[in-house]
């Protein structure tokens, strides 16, 4: 289905209608199981380990580390997004929301910045409880038209660099694979500033390499594909502590190095790899 666009006109769906009934497809039986798997767990009464695999801050170094991260996603009965190195953010991100926020009520405010309805993070998160109060699970995308409500998850247009909320109305904001489609990095660290309580975190994962493959004339989404570089990534890393959010980990050469391009982009024949920034609001 077309989404509106800020002129009122209709657009057609990034990626081709095609894609976009492939997408509610996926999105409509993601959301059933997780309804399903809810009811049948709390029947069970059973605990859920928390995830460990992945740290707050990273790059994905090899095919080995995101298997890994798929393989533990599984043994946690989390339903593994199809493209399975993005399994390895995800758990990375909610991970992070469990560890730093989280004060065992799984309370936490969280919201999916740049999100799709199809994407594990919200889903992940309201299978380990989370949710429970309405609006405290949201998802914002500048594609979405009409409010859209899954077991709980409210999912609505937004803007990721003025969203509308109140300040410090969040414990936990989540952005993967979302600023390389040309964000302005600035106005979205700036909101999520805003947006995050004192301790509140913003973990933002995107495509990474050390050095980077060239990008000229391939376009995604109506813009360039962008690869972050590793100043690129420390400029980032810059701007967000000038904001008031403190990387958590470290950020140095070994850190920012890989040994694999692990990730293919087969609509844009890109080989590179992921990071995983989390930071922590003063």
């Amino acid at each position: 289905m077309s989404e509106p666009t800020s002129s009122g006109q209709v657009a057609a769906p990034p990626g081709g209608r095609l894609l976009a009934v492939a997408k509610r497809g996926a999105e409509h039986l993601l959301w059933g199981r997780v309804a399903v798997q809810r009811r049948l767990e709390s029947r069970a009464k059973g605990e859920r380990a928390l995830p460990t695999s992945v740290t707050p801050t990273g790059v994905l170094t090899d095919a080995a580390t995101w298997r890994r991260a798929a393989d533990e996603a599984k043994r946690l009965r989390l339903p593994l997004h199809r493209d399975l190195p993005k399994n390895w953010d995800a758990l990375g991100a909610v991970g992070a929301v469990l560890e730093l926020v989280d004060d065992g009520t799984r309370s936490a405010r969280v919201m999916d910045a740049g999100s799709a309805r199809y994407s594990p993070v919200l889903p992940w998160l309201r299978l380990y409880g989370f949710g429970a109060a309405a609006g405290s699970l949201i998802g914002i995308n500048l594609e979405f038209g009409d409010q859209v409500t899954r077991d709980g998850v409210v999912f609505r247009y937004g803007d990721v660099t003025d969203t509308g909320l109140p300040s410090g109305h969040l414990d936990a904001i989540t952005c993967m694979s979302v600023i390389e489609h040309g964000v302005p990095l600035e106005g979205f660290l700036a909101e999520s500033a805003r947006l995050l309580r004192p301790g509140g975190i913003l973990c933002v994962s995107t495509d990474y390499d050390q050095d980077p493959p060239d990008t000229t004339g391939k376009v995604i989404y109506g813009s360039q594909v962008h690869i972050f570089s590793p100043q690129e990534i420390r400029d980032l890393v810059e701007t967000a502590d000038r904001h008031d959010l403190e990387l958590v980990g470290t950020l140095d050469d070994a850190t920012l190095s890989h040994t694999e391009r692990p990730v293919h982009w087969s609509r844009v024949d890109l080989d590179y790899t992921f990071i995983l920034l989390t930071f922590r609001k003063r």
